[in-house]
């Protein structure tokens, strides 16, 4: 069958979807094919407006694009899959207005470490490693290139909700997953990160309202691995299966980047959200200042590892400071200790990393639970040994 049976079907289905708020991810049945109906479209059609309503996504051999209808559809020339483009959300509470900065009241020179990086005891790791030439792509709703406390760690990144654009953050949560992972303020009334020396690459897949699709994850994904990028935080997530997501963080997890996301803010048993639940991928969960499970944060024994997640204070828009909380928060501490790892020791594998975070974690809980909290300086002290883990992946 020819590439072009395919064109002439989508351009039908496209037709008049304009007004349908429902995307679908189309896979191919191989690169071949996919690359071949691609050539097509930009062969056969001079449409600009229906090759503008379609998003490429090589990496996993399909497009993104609006149908006019949400059915199941029928079996389609050189399509091997046809699923929902959904939408998922990023993972956090705000719980205070906090846009004076944490030591205001207190006169100080120094900058101040925000209450969760003491605690995983982060400071007492720096001695040893702070994330030096460490990049990590935040997957979120971009970076406040402006803000005084992550001048020096912002690096170039990718705006997928408008590609004409700089990842600028217009929501926050981006900036304040930033802020927590890399900050290192020179001003006394700043803050300091978990890895304060690492590079931070925003990917704004997210819009202001902190919402995003499938398909842009992926492209986001995509970017990372082509970009070299040696951790993704992925501070969002959704119900859903979506064999899409799950082909492209596959993806990431066979280049050898460490793929850390958050498992929800539900409080539910047993149950957290994708892309945290893929097994490629370290879940995380959020504990309190006393060192127990916050109430919202999903419980689970697909859960890798806990870290501080409840009123954290970051950095936030307009050079201000805010705290939020959620499993979102306690995802980016995770990030950052994992920069403090690499750097002392390049080229750890994915499995290798989650397994030492485990291993060399602090219990929470009644022992044998399994609950364990992240701890930085046991972990960057691990790797500093012999390492023993398997490098197998």
């Amino acid at each position: 069958m020819e590439p072009s049976t395919f064109v002439k079907w989508l351009r039908t289905a496209m037709h008049g979807a304009e007004s349908v708020d429902c995307k679908h991810i189309i896979r191919f049945s191989s690169r071949r094919d996919y690359f071949a109906c691609i050539r097509e479209l930009h062969r056969s059609t001079k449409d600009t407006d229906l090759l503008n309503g379609i998003q490429p996504l090589a990496v996993i051999n399909a497009i993104s694009c609006t149908l006019n209808t949400t059915a199941v559809l029928s079996p389609v020339p050189f399509a091997h899959s046809i699923e929902v483009d959904a939408k998922m959300n990023v993972h956090s509470i705000k719980v205070v207005n906090a846009v004076q900065p944490l030591n205001s009241a207190t006169p100080s020179d120094t900058a101040s470490v925000p209450w969760g990086i003491k605690h995983i005891r982060a400071p007492q790791a720096w001695a040893k490693s702070k994330g030096d030439r460490i990049r990590i792509g935040v997957i979120d709703t971009g970076a406040d290139y402006n803000h005084p406390d992550l001048r020096h760690c912002l690096s170039y990144g990718v705006n997928l909700v408008n590609r004409h654009l700089l990842p600028n953050d217009d929501n926050g949560h981006g900036t304040h997953i930033a802020g927590t992972i890399a900050a290192a303020s020179i001003r006394p009334r700043g803050i300091i990160g978990v890895a304060p020396q690492a590079i931070i690459h925003p990917v704004k897949a997210f819009d202001h309202q902190g919402s995003a699709f499938v398909s842009d994850i992926i492209g986001g994904i995509d970017w990372c691995v082509r970009n070299q990028i040696h951790i993704i935080n992925m501070s969002f997530g959704m119900k859903t299966y979506s064999k899409a997501l799950e082909l492209a963080v596959r993806h990431a997890f066979r280049s050898g980047v460490i793929v850390v996301a958050s498992s929800g803010n539900e409080g539910k048993q047993k149950r957290i959200d994708y892309p945290a639940r893929l097994p490629q991928v370290i879940a995380v969960g959020a504990s309190t200042r006393r060192g127990k499970i916050a109430s919202f944060s999903n419980i689970s024994k697909m859960i890798d590892i806990y870290a501080p997640g409840e009123k954290i204070y970051s950095t936030w828009l307009k050079g201000k400071y805010h705290e939020l909380s959620g499993t979102s928060m306690a995802t980016s501490h995770v990030s950052g200790v994992i920069a403090l790892m690499l750097s002392r020791r390049p080229g750890l594998n994915p499995t290798q990393i989650k397994t030492i975070v485990k291993r060399h974690a602090r219990l929470l809980l009644k022992p044998g639970m399994g609950i364990r909290e992240i701890h930085a300086l046991r972990a960057v002290s691990a790797v500093i040994k012999p390492i023993l883990v398997s490098n197998k992946s």
